[in-house]
Order: structure tokens, then sequence, then C-alpha cells
């Protein structure tokens, strides 16, 4: 690890992000030996950022700045929050997971449904290795969707929400803006999962290239598109947002028990709404050429 002192820290660990990633470990454990995401994208934010503030008055009290992350682990540190680092990375699925749920009208496909299984997998293991190269190398670091820190609140504001959102560090950290139906809309799309370290590490933070937390979405940006809301079977996405609790309902119900009989998987899963649309894959062309 002493290569790298004083050497480009971001570079040092957007590499370990991708050569995780290109490892034996990112299986989706089919008789096709798929992966289950494609090549990453990363960003990093300070952990003095007013975003963080900005989430946690808009969220509620319960919303985890970088510095409290830290500190659930190292509460005696006397570490600043000018001191940490959110690490956030994007995880996009594979051309075939998104080929397969985007020819499906009412439940997952089986390659979605273990993208969901697997990919959550993936990302605890590749928290659990930044974790120890950064420590490894004399940067203690956490995850905050660590179940040691990590729970399930409801807000005044916002219905259903957690103590730290990765879509949230992923805005933060440059990767790109929300939808229609909550998703977050990145260079690689929105059929990705998304994870986040904070470290104490100095980073340079990536530049946020949009103005607005919606500017990727064709619809709430420019009011065209909306084409997720007639991807969802069940009315849970409308020209007024995301219903989060029938969308929740619908995943945790009649999703659960399909995925479960037909392809003998333990998850609660949809993702229709991330396939079959203009951010499957990309930002859209006409959000991309917007001033």
């Amino acid at each position: 690890m002493n290569d790298f002192k004083g050497a480009d820290q971001g570079a040092w660990v957007r590499r370990l992000i991708e050569d995780f990633i290109d490892s034996p470990e990112n299986s989706m454990g089919n008789i096709y030996g798929d992966k289950v995401f494609d090549r990453p994208i990363v960003g990093f934010a300070r952990g003095d950022d007013p975003i963080f503030e900005e989430f946690k008055r808009d969220i509620g009290s319960f919303y985890m700045t970088p510095l409290e992350v830290f500190r659930s682990i190292d509460p005696r540190s006397g570490v600043g929050p000018e001191e940490l680092t959110v690490i956030s990375w994007v995880l996009p699925h594979i051309k075939k997971t998104k080929l397969d749920n985007s020819r499906e009208e009412a439940l997952p496909s089986e390659r979605w449904a273990r993208g969901k299984k697997f990919g959550i997998l993936v990302n605890v293991k590749l928290q659990k290795y930044l974790i120890a190269m950064l420590e490894g190398a004399g940067y203690r670091a956490t995850a905050p969707c660590d179940p040691s820190h990590w729970s399930e609140q409801i807000s005044a504001s916002r219905g259903h929400a957690s103590t730290w959102s990765e879509r949230h560090a992923a805005y933060a950290a440059g990767l790109g803006t929300f939808g229609l139906c909550d998703g977050l809309i990145t260079p690689v799309g929105k059929a990705m999962r998304c994870g986040s370290l904070v470290a104490r590490i100095t980073v340079a933070p990536t530049d946020r290239p949009y103005q607005s937390h919606t500017e990727y979405c064709l619809f709430l940006s420019g009011g065209t598109c909306g084409l997720c809301i007639k991807r969802c079977p069940v009315g849970a996405i409308t020209e007024k947002g995301h219903d989060k609790e029938k969308c929740r309902l619908r995943c945790e119900g009649i999703c659960t028990d399909y995925v479960k009989e037909r392809y003998n998987l333990d998850t609660n899963v949809c993702g229709l709404c991330q396939t079959r649309v203009p951010c499957e894959s990309r930002i859209p062309a006409k959000a991309r050429a917007r001033p």
C-alpha cells in the first residue's frame, strides 16, 4: 500500500473498485457464468459538503451526515467533517439482464431477480474489501449502510426513508440526478445498484455537472417521456411521482412470491421501470443537450 502514499488517492480507490468488479467475486451464480455488473463509475464528495445537511433538513433529523456516520465507529476520534470523503460508486447491470427485464410486462425476469439478490452480495463484499484496503493503508472507513448503524425510518416529508441513501450519496458525488420513479439517472443509466463508504482520506471531490436534482429526467425537466409510468403494472408511478408504499407492497408481495416460486430465489424485486426506458443505460440525449 505504501506505493500509493502521496499519489492520486482518488485514482487508487477507483482502480480498487474496478479491479474488484473485474474479479470472480462479481458473479450472478447462474449456469451461464454471468457477471452481475458491468464496469463501474466512481465519484467523491467532501465530508463537509453542505449538501449533506440539506439532505438532513429535507429527509429528517434521523438522516446521518458523513461525520455522524464516521463517529458511529470512532466517536472519540476528534475528526472534523473536512477530513472525510464520501466514496460513491454505481454498478450498472449487464446488458443481458436489462434486455431480459425489458421484455417483461408484469413480473421480473430471472436475471433481474438474480441481479438484485447477488448484486447486494457483491456490493457488500465490495464495501468490505474497500474498507480492508483503505484501513490497510492507514485510512479508517465505514459503510453507512452497515446494519450496525443503518435503519429504515419514516420521513414526514418523504414517507419511507432511511438513515443513509446510496442514491443521495451518488447524487452528491456527481454521479447522477433523480427521475420520476425516484431512480437515479447516471451516465450508465438507472438500471444499476450503487454503494458508498465514508473514509478519513482526502480526495478531490467530483464536480456535479447539473443544476437541478431532476435535470436528467426528461419528464421532470421538460415534460416529455414518462415511459416509466407505463412500465409500472400497478400504477405506482404517475405524473405526480412515485408512490413508495404501493411500490413496496407490490415488490414485497406478488413479486417476492413469484420470484420464490418461479426461480427459487428469495428476494423482493421488480425493476420494470428501470428497463425499456430512455434512461435505462445512459443519460437521455435531450437531457444531455440542455444548457
